[in-house]
């Protein structure tokens, strides 16, 4: 990813979704970047398991159109770092995982 001036930093996902934590330059457009993530990936995983995947992929694209980017400071690296390294390793509602909304 060095040419795309980035590094991963951390990965991890579910079933439905991956979180990536992604260290970029400020110059780099996200949208370019998330635009080549989901190509680049798209293409080796279908190039890697066609059989797998022609059960359930029927349509020209792998991805979903939408995507999530926030911004995260030094202070708080560590905690998301911690969050992203956790994704996928227990088994969750997702009724139980939602919060009421503030009051």
């Amino acid at each position: 990813m060095e040419h795309w001036r980035c590094a991963l930093i951390e990965f991890g996902g579910e079933a439905d979704h991956v979180h990536l934590l992604v260290g970029i330059h400020p110059a780099l457009n996200i949208a370019t970047l998330i635009n080549n993530l989901k190509s680049a990936s798209s293409r080796r995983v279908r190039n890697r398991f066609p059989d797998h995947l022609r059960n359930f992929y029927r349509k020209p694209y792998f991805w979903h159109r939408a995507y999530y980017v926030g911004s995260v400071g030094n202070a708080s690296l560590d905690a998301v770092k911690r969050y992203v390294e956790a994704q996928g390793t227990r088994e969750k509602s997702r009724k139980a995982t939602r919060r009421p909304p503030p009051a």
